[in-house]
């Protein structure tokens, strides 16, 4: 039914003791392409038609998959298609922000069902943990008078919050939130909440919201780089979200600024002088303002030459991020999302073209070297949130690695 279309699709192994990488790859198919029928998931995944007849119907048995009428095409027989059911699986992501935390409760293909919002009492991580409980049950509730199956599908809770992890910084540092990260919030959440819990950085999760709905959607090779607060990147490399050792991949924020040559030009982290708290401290803003977008955005429609100045420089630096980060990982596309208004996410774009030359000029590009992602306040959430659904039912490589056991000299 797709003979018109190449199907995306990554292969499946008919190795003894693989079932569960097969399903996942299965899963990740029919996510990619809508639907498809079992002879394009045979011809797409590399499984046999008994394997792929066979997963269908576990898939099925379990709430995941369904299947629609009957295509007939030329004389052959006439196939069935099948897609995911949305209803199959849910899961809950929560954003913790300098001054707000937000979450957001999404379905198995990504549909953002409920989202809520409040800003962060003061009193640090002990007070702010119960106002992110009590927010994380609001959502549960309102998940279940939308979603009644949701109760008992739930497959998780995706944490994002700024980065670096495990590293010494002063307790009182705006850009890391040092006290937030001794606490032991995932432990926190795992007990008030019963569910899974895993933590990862809002840069991650932007580009854990592309990979499933955004622009990065069916690539294997992606760099998002998030602008919100501060600065980050999510390195998406062979389909999967590289994490580092640590959980610190991509924390380009962390970069020394480029030299100007001026008598005041001390390097600098970048995320000081491209971040949406550089730019609020350029405009005299109140980060913590829940009107800011909109402050912001005006601004920039103006426009305001502080505005002009803060693009500027933003762009001096991004464009050697771009040009470091294509040379170093060879991605298909670097997509520009984050946490800001996307009338800024427009000029600042247009200000980074020309790019620098790079390995990325190449003839037959498929994809732009630079493009929009989601330019949203609630794209982490939403990262977070696609981040059990991933983690549940995204093929992974090590899913068909044994574990070697050698015996001690």
């Amino acid at each position: 039914m797709n003979e018109m279309r190449p199907i995306r699709a990554k292969s499946g192994t008919n190795q003894e003791g693989a079932s569960a990488h097969n399903r996942r790859v299965m899963i990740d198919a029919l996510r990619l392409n809508g639907q498809l029928s079992r002879a394009d998931l045979a011809r797409a995944t590399a499984l046999t038609k008994q394997a792929v007849s066979n997963i269908i119907e576990e898939l099925e048995n379990d709430g995941l998959v369904t299947s629609l009428a009957a295509v007939r095409k030329g004389r052959g027989q006439p196939s069935t298609p099948y897609r995911l059911v949305p209803e199959g699986a849910f899961a809950i992501g929560l954003q913790i922000d300098r001054h707000v935390t937000r979450t957001v409760a999404v379905d198995l293909v990504g549909t953002v069902l409920t989202r809520k919002e409040t800003n962060l009492p003061a009193g640090g991580p002990e007070k702010g943990a119960e106002a992110v409980l009590a927010l994380i049950e609001e959502t549960r509730r309102a998940l279940v008078k939308a979603a009644p199956k949701s109760k008992d599908r739930l497959v998780g809770l995706g944490v994002a919050m700024p980065g670096p992890f495990g590293i010494a910084a002063d307790q009182d540092d705006p850009w890391m939130m040092a006290a937030w990260q001794s606490f032991p919030l995932v432990e926190t959440l795992s007990t008030g909440t019963a569910l899974d819990v895993r933590l990862q950085n809002d840069a991650a999760a932007a580009a854990t919201a592309e990979k499933m709905v955004g622009a990065a959607h069916g690539l294997d090779h992606a760099l998002c780089i998030y602008l919100g607060y501060g600065l980050g990147a999510g390195l998406i490399l062979n389909g999967e979200l590289y994490r580092g050792a640590n959980g610190n991949a991509g924390e380009i924020g962390m970069i020394l600024s480029r030299p100007r040559g001026g008598a005041d030009d001390a390097r600098a982290p970048l995320e000081h002088r491209t971040s949406i708290a550089s730019l609020c401290k350029a405009l005299d803003l109140d980060p913590a303002d829940p009107d800011l977008y909109d402050h912001i955005d005006a601004k920039a429609r103006m426009p305001d030459q502080r505005v002009k100045a803060w693009i500027a420089d933003a762009a001096f630096e991004l464009q050697a991020a771009v040009q470091i980060l294509e040379t170093v990982f060879d991605p298909q596309t670097v997509i520009l999302c984050g946490g800001m208004p996307p009338g800024l996410a427009d000029l600042l774009l247009d200000a980074l073209h020309p790019l620098l030359p790079s390995i990325a000029e190449r003839r037959g590009r498929s994809a732009p070297r630079l493009q929009l992602g989601f330019t949203d306040p609630w794209a982490v959430a939403i990262g977070a949130a696609a981040e059990p659904i991933s983690r549940t039912f995204d093929p992974r490589f090590s899913a068909i690695l044994k574990t070697r056991v050698t015996a001690a000299p």
